[in-house]
């Protein structure tokens, strides 16, 4: 049986109450209905059943006869993809050139079936369709896209070796109990998608600068790799001298400084501890 709509679940509510008072009156009053619209939900009740109830969707049951055939639709759909920014109207046009007769609302009717009413869903549909099959675009098609998508615009990034161009970012990703928040420094090499990352509990610039020089920069730096060279030219090298003013140190401090509300000891013992099974009374 399926489920009842709440106006059914109402009407039954209705007969189950006036059985219950016995009184068609009260009963009505109670469920804000009128006496007749009682008698007629009682009535249809009595030769349906539920399912004589449940209210009919009103509307042609069948697709309207004006209604363009699925091959045409099928042209449309092709055409809309190759011109994407075209209007019915140039659409059902360039559809009658190649014998195709279908007026501008036929056009707008698809359109509006397929949730293409837009020229921006059309350009999206067509972006979507670049990246799920491997097509060609024309020349004009990728101009489109450009021109209206900042995305596509910048899909492509040109570097000829591993770290000329890196992307850093962080990201929130959580709460631990006793520890506070939690964020995480990630960098990506834009050459070969190599990524970097590493767990901090505070957002401070310097722990941007300790991931780089802690994680990054060594296996960028590592003799043998390709391109060691334009790395330790485009990265100068943290003297080794005064560690207490260097990064990691001033990185390791912001880590491991004690908000007001979080515990003073040190965030890899909190963690540690956390995770650790509490032991059996």
């Amino acid at each position: 049986m399926t489920a009842t709509t709440e106006s059914t679940k109402r009407k039954l509510s209705l007969l189950q109450l006036a059985e219950e008072l016995g009184n068609v009156s009260k009963a009505c009053q109670i469920m804000g209905y009128r006496r007749d619209t009682f008698y007629e939900v009682r009535r249809t009740f009595q030769v349906g059943g539920v399912a004589a109830l449940v209210e009919q969707k009103r509307g042609p049951k069948s697709p309207h006869p004006n209604r363009a055939a699925p091959e045409i639709e099928e042209q449309i759909l092709a055409l809309c993809l190759e011109r994407p920014t075209y209007g019915a109207q140039r659409i059902a046009n360039e559809l009658r050139l190649q014998s195709v007769d279908v007026s501008p609302s036929g056009v707008r009717g698809v359109w509006l079936r397929h949730e293409l009413a837009t020229r921006h869903q059309r350009l999206l549909r067509l972006e979507t369709h670049a990246q799920d099959d491997t097509v060609a675009l024309s020349d004009e098609q990728i101009r489109l896209l450009e021109r209206h998508s900042c995305e596509f615009r910048m899909r492509h990034v040109e570097v000829s070796a591993p770290g000329e161009l890196l992307n850093q970012d962080t990201f929130y990703w959580g709460t631990l109990k006793r520890v506070g928040k939690i964020y995480v420094q990630v960098v990506v090499d834009a050459f070969c998608s190599l990524a970097f990352a590493k767990v901090y509990t505070s957002t401070m610039p310097i722990t941007a600068a300790e991931l780089l020089y802690d994680r990054v920069l060594p296996v960028l730096r590592r003799p043998g790799r390709a391109g060691a060279g334009r790395a330790d030219r485009q990265w100068p090298r943290v003297p080794r001298s005064g560690r207490a003013t260097s990064l990691r140190a001033a990185a390791r401090a912001a880590r491991h400084r004690a908000s007001p509300h979080q515990d003073p000891q040190p965030a890899d013992q909190r963690l540690r501890r956390t995770h650790e099974p509490h032991a059996a009374g």
